[in-house]
Formats: structure tokens, C-alpha cells, sequence
């Protein structure tokens, strides 16, 4: 059974920094993307970074330049460098994984491809 559980939401001020930590289990994809989603209240889940097994990389437009995405495969554990924070970053941060049947396909980007969620972990800027 995959197992993802989220961690490093805090509250901090604009400008600020937090790195979140997703530690992954009970998986076996020859090939898969894992990705950082976001959910404010009232909105809909929003895909944040994605990262392929292979390292390729893509980012929402709104978090370019501001977020990092990596993952330590050796650990099974998947960060999140959030950086130059603003007030509208503020949402619950979600760790998730899909299997990719190829190396050729881009990680998808909507909620509703991806299969495993954890429980998510708050972040909250204040102005």
C-alpha cells in the first residue's frame, strides 16, 4: 500500500521560507512522477511542481522562481523549497504520486491523474 505523509507547514510572514518533507513507502514504479499540489479553502486543488523518476522537472507559473521541487530517491522522501512566501501561497500542501508508463510522457498536472494522496501539511503566510 503507498503511503505519503507530509510534513513542515508553519505559519511564517511574507517573504518568509519553509521546506516540506513527504516521505513515500510502499511503492514499485519502474517509472512515476511525484508532485506537490496546494488547496486554499473555497478553491479548487492546484498542482504546484512535479517531478519525473528521471529529474524532469515543471512548476505552475505562479511558483516559478519561488519553489523548488526535489527528491532524495535513496530516502523515498520528496521536498519542497518554498521561498519568497506570499499571502496567496497560504493552502494545505498535498504529497502525491502516480505511476508513468513512460519516460516519454510529461507528469500530468490535474488533481484527478494522480492516485495517492497524503494527509497534507498547512501552510499559512501572514501579510
Amino acid at each position: 500500500e503507498v503511503r505519503l505523509v507530509e510534513s513542515g507547514g508553519d505559519s511564517v510572514q511574507t517573504g518568509g521560507s519553509l521546506r516540506l518533507s513527504c516521505e513515500a513507502s510502499g511503492y514499485n514504479y519502474m517509472g512515476y512522477c511525484m508532485a506537490w499540489f496546494r488547496q486554499a479553502p473555497g478553491k479548487e486543488r492546484e498542482g504546484v511542481a512535479f517531478i519525473r523518476r528521471d529529474g524532469r522537472i515543471r512548476y505552475a507559473e505562479s511558483v516559478k522562481g519561488r519553489f523548488t521541487i526535489s527528491q532524495d530517491s535513496g530516502k523515498n522522501t520528496l521536498y519542497l523549497q518554498l521561498n519568497s512566501l506570499k499571502p496567496e501561497d497560504t493552502a494545505m500542501y498535498y504529497c502525491t504520486i502516480r505511476q508513468l508508463g513512460s519516460m516519454a510522457f510529461q507528469c500530468p498536472i490535474q488533481s484527478t491523474d494522480y492516485n495517492y494522496w497524503g494527509q497534507g501539511t498547512q501552510v499559512t503566510v501572514a501579510s
